[in-house]
């Protein structure tokens, strides 16, 4: 695909479908759904890292409901693993494959799970799409901002559901927060503040080596430059790095940043965005991020979304280690993802509504699967975060990294999907796909 010539049409399409879809965070009637699937879906797995571990888990609680049918990794360690985390939940055990072609044309697959590295994400999804798969992609969806409205794009074109794996959209703390914020509790929100505040070990350099055995390296960079293996660039910590990752803000921030702007009820792209980061304590690792942001993003209205992280704080902040508080003309909600609200209201901050916490473990996993699945089966529904809604909050991990990485302030000019007067940031838009790992033509 030729991005230099779609991606302003790509940008003007998501920028209308978000106005007319952000808001509500679903996608009813904008696709022309194709007859009701059976009652099991046959899902393909391809990436068996951390997190789809706790995706297999689930699925494999579900009975007759699902049916995995692929497992794929380019590492057969991975698959390995991720076959002992099924067990015998099945009648028939998943296949296993390194390549994702296999399963992407496989007619009998329904729909595909995407938890690779970031920078293989938008290459599966579209490849996925038009070979007719509804698609559940990982946070976030995109690795560089101009990949978004191309998902966007093939979305529409093939008819397809899609689900960015933000679970708090579907977590029952986010709609009992959701009523209350709507219902004005603490007047006209503001200011969002979001925050990922969390111990980050040191990760010293070590030299280029091998590959382990089996490992299917090249396939693993795929687009990225090619580069001699080196294990800080393999698994999880990948992360760090560029190439394959947008660091802590893409991380575990993209959860708290869509909250934020969820709460803050902003349905198109800052104007303005200053951010500053440092090396607090890492400062022997060899990645390409700072180890603590802080970004304030300004939108054409006037207000305001704030995003903190930082890697020292066991204590995390307002008792969560993830987190965001919205400011409101009538009081203030403290809210995190760790399954917990608390109100704050008048002059004098008198305690309102309350919901529990639970520290153990993100709520909303079980239901945001299920959403998906539903709009698989039924195809008469969408999900709760459709590649509209992930893109706009996408966006703020994308701006964050290009200003850090330029000028530390910016300004975006939505209606033309430029930075204005600084080519260097409009560069960083988008990126170069390494032959033959690209994107998929568009059919």
């Amino acid at each position: 695909m030729a991005q230099d010539s779609t991606r302003r049409e790509f940008l003007q399409q998501s920028a209308e479908a978000a106005v007319a879809t952000a808001a509500v965070g679903t996608l009813a009637g904008a696709h022309a759904f194709a007859a009701a699937k059976p009652e099991t879906v046959n899902v393909g797995i391809i990436g068996c890292g951390g997190i789809m571990t706790h995706h297999v888990k689930g699925l494999a609680k579900r009975g007759k409901e699902v049916s995995i049918a692929w497992l794929c990794d380019v590492d057969p360690a991975q698959i390995e693993r991720m076959a002992g985390v099924m067990g015998n939940s099945q009648p028939a055990p998943a296949k296993r494959t390194g390549r994702f072609e296999d399963v992407i044309e496989d007619r009998n697959v329904d729909a595909v799970i995407i938890a690779t590295p970031h920078h293989w994400h938008a290459p599966i999804a579209l490849a996925a799409m038009k070979n007719g798969k509804d698609t559940y992609i990982e946070k976030p969806i995109s690795h560089v901002f101009d990949e978004g409205p191309m998902i966007i794009a093939a979305a529409r074109k093939y008819d397809r559901v899609v689900q960015q794996g933000s679970q708090m959209r579907s977590s029952p703390v986010t709609e009992k927060a959701g009523r209350l914020l709507a219902e004005g509790i603490i007047g006209e929100v503001k200011v969002a503040r979001a925050w990922t505040a969390e111990i980050r070990n040191e990760v010293p350099p070590v030299p280029d080596s091998v590959p382990p055995g089996g490992v299917d390296y090249d396939r693993w960079l795929g687009p990225a430059p090619e580069r001699p293996f080196n294990k800080h660039r393999f698994h999880q910590t990948w992360r760090m790095f560029a190439d394959y990752g947008n660091g802590e803000i893409g991380d575990d921030g993209i959860h708290d940043l869509d909250m934020a702007r969820w709460g803050l009820g902003v349905d198109t792209l800052p104007q303005h965005i200053t951010a500053r980061g440092s090396r607090m304590m890492l400062h022997g690792h060899d990645g390409d991020y700072p180890d603590n942001m802080n970004v304030t993003y300004e939108y054409p209205d006037g207000r305001l979304l704030i995003y903190e992280n930082y890697p020292f704080t066991a204590y995390g902040m307002h008792g969560f280690d993830n987190g965001n508080v919205f400011y409101g003309t009538e009081g203030y909600m403290v809210f995190s993802r760790r399954g917990a609200f608390s109100t704050f209201l008048g002059p004098k901050s008198k305690r309102g509504p309350t919901e529990g916490k639970e520290i153990r473990g993100e709520r909303g996993y079980t239901e945001h699967m299920s959403d998906f699945l539903n709009a698989v089966r039924t195809r008469d529904t969408a999900t709760h975060a459709p590649p509209e809604v992930a893109h706009l909050s996408c966006a703020l991990v994308h701006f964050g990294e290009i200003t850090y990485r330029t000028r530390g302030r910016l300004e975006f000019d939505a209606t033309n999907g430029q930075f204005v007067g600084c080519d260097e940031a409009n560069a960083l838009l988008t990126k170069k796909y390494r032959a033959p790992f690209g994107l998929p033509e568009a059919g």
